[in-house]
């Protein structure tokens, strides 16, 4: 007989943030029309594309993430409009939390892997994250730019039409 394990499991909320609230919102001024707002569910990892019409919410569409997904897409939306270093990436990638704590253990790493000519193969597990996360950020409109040697930026896509309600 096959024991079953009661332990509960980890959520994007509580692998990402403890103490977090559970759907955070983004305006994005200048990636989105006015009144248009982004809802990131982080216990169901959903990203939701909001905009209020006759004073009612409307969802104009909807994106699933993964937590791996979300541990990359949360520090670019908290980020904008500037651009989002390596290490923090680095740092939400590989314990779900950014604070000064692990961004200087990521910098640091970062840092070490370059003397070393690793660089590459240290970044390619948050690369290879958020080309999954880019293809469903298009869907919003929004690019997920690489900035050369410094980070990551969230960015309108060229001739993108917002859907209207």
């Amino acid at each position: 007989m096959q024991k079953v394990s009661l332990r509960k499991v980890k959520t994007p909320v509580s692998f990402l943030q403890e103490n977090s609230e559970e759907v955070l919102h983004f305006s994005l001024q200048g990636l989105l029309p006015s009144g248009h707002t982004l809802a990131l569910n982080t216990t169901l990892g959903t990203l939701s594309h909001l905009v209020c019409k006759d004073d009612r919410p409307h969802m104009l569409m909807e994106q699933q993430f993964t937590t791996s997904e979300i541990c990359v897409l949360l520090p670019l939306l908290d980020a904008y409009p500037y651009y989002c270093p390596y290490e923090v990436l680095l740092a939400s990638f590989n314990s779900g939390r950014v604070n000064d704590t692990a961004v200087a253990r990521s910098r640091k790493r970062l840092q070490e892997a370059q003397e070393a000519g690793v660089w590459d193969q240290e970044m390619r597990p948050v690369r290879n994250v958020l080309s999954r996360a880019r293809l469903k950020t298009r869907s919003f409109g929004i690019e997920i730019s690489s900035i050369l040697e410094t980070g990551y930026i969230l960015m309108q896509l060229p001739r993108h039409k917002h859907p209207e309600v």
